[in-house]
């Protein structure tokens, strides 16, 4: 006969049995909302895009499309489309076992920068994100330890953070100093500069005129390059197709820093279903007046003209306050003008390619990024600065042709994950493609020099 005592110990028993068994239970789905959570806030790079043959604009293409007057009704974005993140394949037999040590400089040079927010997410800021996507590689084989093996040694020195508490912008006067500080400190610690005078070094440019740094062509120009960086490889944002002392380095054109995440979060909220109602679109300075207290004209006059000429016309979409969600203006519309500021290249580029509208640019003579990994001549229209007045007849006999041709190259996902810096770096992109191009001078390698004669 059970006793009251045994039936109280039974369920007692029976009680912590289910409780075990809710315990184990929430924990579970604790951890699988979790996952699911964390990786629904992943990085995701951009939406696709796809690549054919060259249509750089000429006013009247040889070559023959079909008519595509339904491409203003073609869907903005799939978001099913959205490539995920990869594990990066940085490996040195990828880059012909190229080798790089990044030097650990004093904080003043490069991180204290970071206090503030908007040094790692301006258009300048692919310096700090090329540094982190290097820090990144650590256990890689691309990246190394041993700087006695390395073929090429990152100085990172962040030169575009210093804002102008005026207007805000960039005051890069500091620049040269800050570098020369740099060096001085690595040829001091480490015998690698001395040897070669910096061959092998490599360094950031990421501002207007690149190794010049200076903001103003003329100024820049009659400064120059550094004469202690002349002898080194600058990655930097400006480059042009003539001969210009602003590029008389060893250079890497390289596009300008466009945030992945502030991208994927203009495609998450633009709908499936919206179409692109915008025909021909630009937002930014476009000066009445153009000529500044310096005496100086901003843009060549070309942003005037622009603004002259089709402020009040249909099918141009001109705006020139600023806006903070003007990427998803960008995201609407079929034309993106990038025309010239004070230098040639402009973060439309980057944005328009990344959001699938096609860039019109506008400026004589620019050396565009990457272009073994970008057939920019497939993706975008190129426009003479004197033939400002006839863009939109130009434009309306694009859209009457080869557009559709056009905007089936901008889906190739290659393209778009070309141009953009990830932490950690992506197989393609930004930084992948720094590798490529570096991996492409290996002969002004000491390490690799050395070894041949062993």
């Amino acid at each position: 006969m059970i006793t009251h005592k045994q039936r109280r110990t039974e369920k007692g028993l029976c009680f912590k049995h289910y409780f075990k068994w809710i315990f184990c239970f929430s924990f579970t789905l604790y951890f699988l909302v979790s996952f699911l959570v964390d990786h629904d806030h992943e990085d995701l790079p951009l939406s696709p895009s796809s690549l054919t043959r060259p249509n750089t604009l000429q006013t009247n293409p040889k070559t023959k499309f079909i008519a595509s007057h339904a491409v203003f009704e073609s869907k903005i974005h799939d978001h099913t489309l959205i490539f995920p993140p990869q594990r990066p394949n940085i490996r040195a037999d990828v880059f012909n076992n190229l080798k790089i040590y990044v030097y650990d400089l004093p904080s003043k040079f490069n991180t204290d920068w970071l206090a503030n927010n908007r040094c790692s997410n301006h258009l300048f800021a692919a310096e700090v994100a090329l540094h982190k996507a290097l820090l990144s590689l650590e256990g890689k084989d691309v990246r190394t330890e041993d700087p006695y093996e390395a073929d090429f040694f990152f100085v990172p020195v962040y030169v575009s953070c210093n804002f102008s508490t005026l207007n805000g912008f960039p005051a890069i006067g500091h620049a040269r100093s800050l570098i020369e500080e740099a060096i001085g400190l690595v040829s001091a610690e480490y015998p690698f500069w001395n040897r070669t005078s910096g061959s092998d070094h490599v360094f950031t440019a990421t501002h207007d005129f690149g190794s010049c740094f200076h903001t103003m062509e003329d100024r820049a120009i009659a400064d120059g390059v550094p004469v202690i960086l002349r002898n080194s490889i600058v990655l930097q944002t400006f480059g042009v197709t003539f001969k210009h002392p602003c590029q008389e380095v060893e250079n890497v054109v390289i596009p300008p820093y466009i945030s992945p995440v502030s991208l994927h979060k203009t495609q998450k909220n633009v709908p499936v279903t919206k179409e692109r109602d915008i025909r021909v679109f630009f937002r930014g300075k476009m000066e009445i007046h153009p000529k500044n207290i310096s005496g100086r004209f901003y843009s060549k006059r070309v942003r005037t003209e622009i603004w002259r000429r089709y402020g009040s016309d249909r099918r141009f979409y001109l705006q020139r306050q600023r806006f903070a969600g003007y990427q998803s203006e960008i995201a609407r519309s079929v034309f993106c003008l990038c025309p010239l500021g004070w230098a040639p290249w402009s973060p439309r580029l980057v944005e328009s390619v990344a959001l699938g509208c096609v860039p019109v640019i506008i400026a004589d003579g620019i050396r565009l990024p990457f272009p073994s990994a970008v057939r920019w001549q497939d993706i975008s229209l190129t426009v003479a600065e004197r033939d400002v007045g006839k863009l939109g007849e130009i434009l309306e006999h694009v859209a009457a042709t080869n557009l559709s041709v056009i905007q089936k190259n901008l889906e190739d996902p290659s393209v778009k994950r070309a141009l953009l810096f990830n932490v950690p770096p992506q197989e393609g992109d930004a930084t992948w493609q720094v590798l490529e191009a570096l991996s492409k001078k290996l002969h002004r390698s000491t390490t690799r020099r050395s070894n041949a004669f062993l």
